[in-house]
């Protein structure tokens, strides 16, 4: 997502610098001399079945690549390629939201993700698994299901928003077309459905349009006051794939929330009315 420190002030690589790049990032946690060995053996006793190696994950083998060129950050604006600062607004909420988090209060403290009742993907940003998207345009509506928790997200095209009143976890989505590039405008947002800590006032406006025969170009441009100093824009490929979308059935068979909450209430047992 954001440009890291070795490439500050280049926003693009050759595809040699890019090469380099990939075989290091992408190595073994072994091989990686950043980890000190209490970290190695932190991932090894978490990621017992591989870590990055792990079935599970379905990490990117390489940078985008928009025009030709490989891209240092999927953030084009700011150009340093970072997620603009928070406000001290927005400070407090993520304080006061970790306090919360830690002490497992309750099923409801826990976010949409944690229950496996929503993952807000808008914007579409990468996932570390379940990171495919089918998109279905009919007449009047374009459809972009989710694989993550299987979200089906309906854009009404050539509409008009919601009253304010009515607000979603992903918002809600109207659609037109610029030419040959589709522009989705999504307001409504409740404060259970937040990206990156935003508020129900977040505005996003996605841009799609099409490259190539396999390659759609998504822009999106993410707005909140009350979360983010700045205004902030991502843009990157996607790119089609043979396979199909897989049924996510995570909140029916979810025992991590019981077994979480059930250790948090342990713990504190243990702990004494003192604590």
């Amino acid at each position: 997502m954001e440009r890291r420190a070795e490439f500050v002030g280049k926003a693009t690589l050759s595809d040699e610098e890019a090469l380099a790049f990939e075989k290091r990032d992408h190595r073994l946690f072994e091989e990686r001399p950043d980890l000190t060995p209490a970290a190695l053996a932190r991932v090894k006793e978490g990621s017992a079945v591989g870590a990055e190696a792990s079935e599970a994950w379905e990490i990117g083998s390489a940078l985008a690549r928009v025009n030709g060129v490989k891209r240092t950050s999927l953030i084009v604006d700011p150009p340093d390629g970072k997620i603009p600062g928070l406000t001290p607004e927005a400070k407090q909420r993520t304080a006061a939201g970790s306090k919360n988090r830690e002490r497992l209060a309750s099923v409801k403290a826990l976010d949409l993700r944690e229950r496996c009742l929503s993952y807000t993907p808008v914007p579409i940003v990468p996932q570390l698994y379940n990171g495919n998207y089918q998109i279905v345009q009919t007449s009047g509506y374009v459809m972009i299901l989710s694989e993550m928790i299987h979200e089906a997200r309906i854009i009404r095209m050539n509409a008009s928003h919601a009253p304010p009143s009515l607000r979603q976890w992903l918002g809600d989505s109207v659609g037109h077309w610029e030419g040959d590039t589709l522009v989705i405008d999504t307001t409504n947002f409740n404060s259970q459905g937040a990206f990156r800590g935003s508020t129900e006032n977040l505005h996003v406006v996605e841009r799609l349009s099409r490259s190539d025969a396999d390659t759609l170009l998504y822009r999106a441009t993410i707005d909140d006051p009350a979360t983010f100093t700045n205004p902030w824009t991502i843009e990157y490929p996607l790119v089609a794939a043979t396979g199909r979308i897989f049924e996510y059935a995570c909140h029916e068979g979810n025992a991590w929330v019981e077994s979480a909450l059930s250790a948090a209430r342990k713990a504190e047992a243990a702990a004494g009315p003192n604590r």
